[in-house]
């Protein structure tokens, strides 16, 4: 970054999504005091947050420690020691582990690669199989919870995740890496810096490969990573930045959350215990050659390489403008099974013995889709055949974002800039394997005068997407759905600040305009399906107006304490889903924008040997809309399918987090952190209620087109199988006890974990969620440096032990919350064995949680070792 002036604070936006207000800036590097990210090369317009400046509460988590303790952990896992986070292995897949920040998940938690946003522009979601590269090439990670102090309306409703990356300036030298760990992980990388030349220039770039299985059954994965970062400093006045980065790779993966008597069950040991590592989405088939082959049900595939081109010009000793363009296409989706044979999906086809391990017979299904005939008018479409197909989820994503900045005086300045961007996604699926069948039979794309017999086929494994174009299946290889999603955003945002060595204050707002328009392939028009050209059926741009005002200030009390406070409100746009739900070409009529109001108060101090925060916030999350489906009994006239506009649902998240370390002697550090918080849904939710030709339809019994969601009160649990734990604290040690030797540990405890939940189903007052038992976690690791003569030379050796005691607890659970004094079959009759006999009397409980609710087990012991050369 320029030199603008030592004793400003300038304000910096941060990439498309600013991530933070005051950076104080030197030519080439940020430094922090006490404990913001240590020895980082910030470039362009990435910034972060200023201890006893922002007043924000924000973690770093330095370079040092992400080299020392990932090992083959994710890299979100590493944020499990900062206040009110939460990140699980979920499935337990390569890269499907899941993060919430004071209990909200990621959809509504800004994530930023260089203040770059990462969430997807249509649902907000983010998979980190999509930046497992990151892990190479990150040099600091700033977590900032709340409302932080992001200019823009973006996603940072729960927090903000931010991913400082290398720079192309980093000092001349290269490291060669090599990790080995549990089930057969290997990981290889080497990484080499220019530095800067006389005249300007400077490069770096970085190469990687990891492959292996996590501790789950058939989880298989292959990932590459490569890096290069170009800059170029003409003169005094221009810096030019380039970067690019992706992560290609496959996985397969344990998506389907089983009932937790499914680990006692299908153990094959039968000891009693539950088999933690089960996944019931793969199974075996018997080859020409008679040996049993593994085939797997559920996996995923993605590139999505990211390119940014920055640009600071230094205007005059005054003024600045810093500007950043971007790109970031994405190519890939996910595998699963679709239609049934002999009316069964894959998951019917699961031997049933107890102790067999409990996978997937697909010797059955080859021999019952032989057996069919799709060629024949009576073979139904999508219910005569079981075959295994890929969604894909592809998309375009450009950007640009300018800020200029000006110093008033000394004390006053301010900024002024925008943020655009477009994006197109492409939504459709292709069949990857026929399963034995002759073809499979689709009548969905109503362009086709006849149902679509889908015969060819293509290997996720082997898929060659083109990030950067390429050609896309044919029409007729489309099954189920062929839709587009386009997004167009538009914004501006301003901030005035004021600063003195003891005061920091800010005062900020942005508007925004969102555009959504659907696009499906799919749907017939009449004029054009006669010579059976494509129709794609636009709805039109659907414009979405949101802002967000915000401020804050922080009081510098002396040397050792400060104060600071901050609050704010978003009128946030819904995501894509909610503008045409159930994926339809249908406009809610009941749009509205969700509200986020937010403030929060903390104190910190600062000493040679002791650092403390302790902060107190309260965030209430308004006017959230769902769509229900509903089943009307209409009497004599049957059953009548519809749907419920649920509005008005209201979050409130609220809660004390207090994060320190204590350094008594040079050799030996302590760090802490507790969280306290109080998630819960306050008041009832009611809705109009419809049937799928969106016509409005009175509850049966009642005289009111509406339902009423009963939620007042109850705790708030994920999505998606992911739990949200209302309780964290970690302790955790740094120990040098010889020079370049390193001994760490840090226990961890969760609790007030509650699973996954479904709103729509609180039907009926009374509800509950499922609540787990609270775990505790503990994590070692070494590491030692062998110098050689040259100093700039040097081995590295370390390891790391992952739940060291190999605790069995369970992480995520969902699904319909069974209690423990539910009968196990409520359908038996008087005259079955186990009839009105409960879970709790038949001893089918585990650590509080009855045999019937959907669960994923957290890790067992895991490890992981390398040895890398610096030069």
């Amino acid at each position: 970054m320029k030199l603008i002036n030592k004793s400003i604070l300038t304000v910096v936006i941060s990439l498309s999504t600013a991530s933070v207000y005051y950076a104080q800036q030197t030519q080439d590097t940020v430094k922090s005091k006490s404990k913001d990210i240590e020895e980082v090369i910030l470039k362009g317009v990435t910034d972060i947050a200023k201890d006893r400046k922002t007043p924000v509460a924000a973690s770093n988590i330095k370079a040092a420690q992400i080299v020392e303790r990932l090992g083959n952990q994710e890299l979100p896992e590493l944020l499990n020691t900062t206040p009110s986070v939460f990140a699980t292995k979920a499935g337990g897949g390569f890269g499907d582990s899941g993060i919430v920040i004071r209990g909200f998940e990621s959809r509504n938690i800004a994530v930023m690669v260089n203040g770059m946003p990462v969430n997807d522009m249509e649902t907000g979601t983010v998979y980190t199989s999509n930046w497992t590269g990151l892990s190479d090439v990150t040099s600091g990670i700033q977590v900032q919870r709340g409302l932080g102090s992001s200019k823009l309306a973006i996603a940072s409703v729960g927090g903000t995740i931010n991913y400082i990356t290398r720079s192309a300036d980093m000092k001349q030298g290269g490291v060669i890496r090599l990790g080995v760990g549990n089930n057969d992980y290997l990981k290889t990388s080497f990484a080499y810096n220019t530095g800067k030349s006389k005249d300007g220039w400077s490069s770096s770039f970085l190469l990687s490969r990891q492959a292996g299985s996590t501790y789950a059954e058939n989880t298989e994965y292959e990932s590459y990573a490569y890096f290069f970062a170009l800059g170029f400093q003409p003169n005094a006045k221009h810096n030019f930045q380039f970067m690019m980065t992706s992560a290609p790779q496959w996985h397969d993966q344990r998506y389907t959350s089983n009932s937790l008597g499914d680990y006692f069950k299908y153990n094959p040991s039968q000891d009693g215990t539950p088999f933690r590592e089960y996944s019931s989405d793969y199974g075996y088939r018997t080859n020409a050659d008679g040996k049993k082959e593994t085939i797997t049900n559920k996996a995923n595939y993605y590139a999505k390489p990211v390119i940014m081109l920055n640009w600071d010009w230094k205007i005059s000793d005054k003024s600045t403008l810093s500007t950043v363009a971007y790109m970031s296409n994405g190519r890939g989706g996910g595998v699963s099974d679709i239609g049934r044979v002999n009316g069964k999906f894959a998951s019917g086809y699961i031997n049933p013995t107890p102790g067999s391990g409990g996978h997937i017979d697909y010797d059955q299904i080859y021999a019952a889709n032989a057996l069919v005939d799709v060629n024949s008018p009576a073979t139904a479409s999508g219910t005569s055949t079981l075959i295994r197909r890929s969604s894909v989820n592809a998309h375009n994503w450009y950007g640009i974002l300018a800020n200029f900045q000006h110093k008033i005086n000394d004390n006053w300045n301010f900024s002024v800039g925008t943020d655009d961007r477009y994006y197109y996604g492409y939504h459709y699926m292709v069949a990857t394997d026929l399963y034995g069948a002759k073809g499979y039979k689709d009548n969905t794309n109503k362009n086709l005068a006849t149902p679509n017999v889908i015969t060819n086929t293509y290997d996720y494994k082997k898929l060659t997407w083109n990030p950067f174009g390429g050609s896309q299946p044919p029409m007729s290889d489309r099954l189920s759905f062929s839709n587009d999603g386009e997004v167009l955003w538009y914004s501006g945002f301003g901030q005035v600040e004021y600063s003195t060595d003891k005061l920091t204050v800010y005062a900020q707002g942005s508007v925004s305009n969102q555009g959504f328009q659907r696009i499906d392939n799919f749907v017939l028009d009449g004029s054009k399906a006669a010579n059976g050209q494509i129709n794609n059926t636009k709805t039109g741009f659907k414009n979405l107006f949101g802002y967000n005002i915000k401020g804050g200030a922080n009081y510098n009390i002396n040397e050792h304490h400060n104060v600071f406070a901050n609050l704010g409100y978003y009128s946030k746009q819904p995501f894509m889903n909610s503008v045409y739900p159930s994926n339809q070409q249908f406009l809610n009529p009941n749009l509205t924008n969700e509200k986020i109001s937010s403030f929060e108060v903390g104190y910190g101090y600062r000493s040679a040997k002791f650092n403390a925060s302790v902060n107190l916030y309260r965030t209430q999350w308004s006017d959230r809309w769902l769509r229900k489906s509903m089943n009307f009994d209409m009497g004599t006239a049957g059953i009548l399918p519809g749907y419920a506009e649920i509005s008005g649902i209201t979050e409130v998240h609220q809660g004390v987090e207090f994060e320190g370390n204590y350094k008594p002697f040079s050799f030996l550090e302590f760090n802490g952190m507790f969280s306290l918080g109080d998630y819960h849904y306050v008041g009832n939710a009611n809705g109009a209620t419809f049937d799928n030709n969106n016509n409005p339809i009175a509850v049966p019994g009642t005289d009111k087109n509406s339902t009423t969601l009963y939620l007042d009160g109850i705790k708030v649990g994920g999505t998606n199988f992911n739990s949200i734990p209302q309780m964290t604290s970690a302790l955790g040690f740094t120990a040098i006890p010889v020079q370049d030797l390193r001994i760490y540990g840090t226990w961890r405890h969760v609790g007030k974990v509650y699973g996954s939940m479904d709103a729509g189903t609180f039907t009926k007052p009374g509800g509950e969620i499922l609540k787990l038992k609270d775990f505790d976690l503990f994590d070692v690791g070494i590491s030692y440096k062998i110098r050689l003569r040259d100093e700039k030379q040097y081995f590295t050796v370390g390891g790391n032990v992952y739940n060291l005691f190999d605790l069995s607890y369970i992480s995520d659970a969902g699904g319909n919350y069974v209690k423990t004094t539910d009968k196990i079959n409520p359908n038996a009759k008087p005259t079955d064995p186990d009839y009105g006999v409960t879970y709790e009397q038949a001893g089918q409980v585990y650590k509080g949680v009855a045999y019937g609710n959907k669960v994923f087990f957290g890790a067992p012991r895991t490890w992981a070792a390398t040895i890398s050369f610096n030069f």
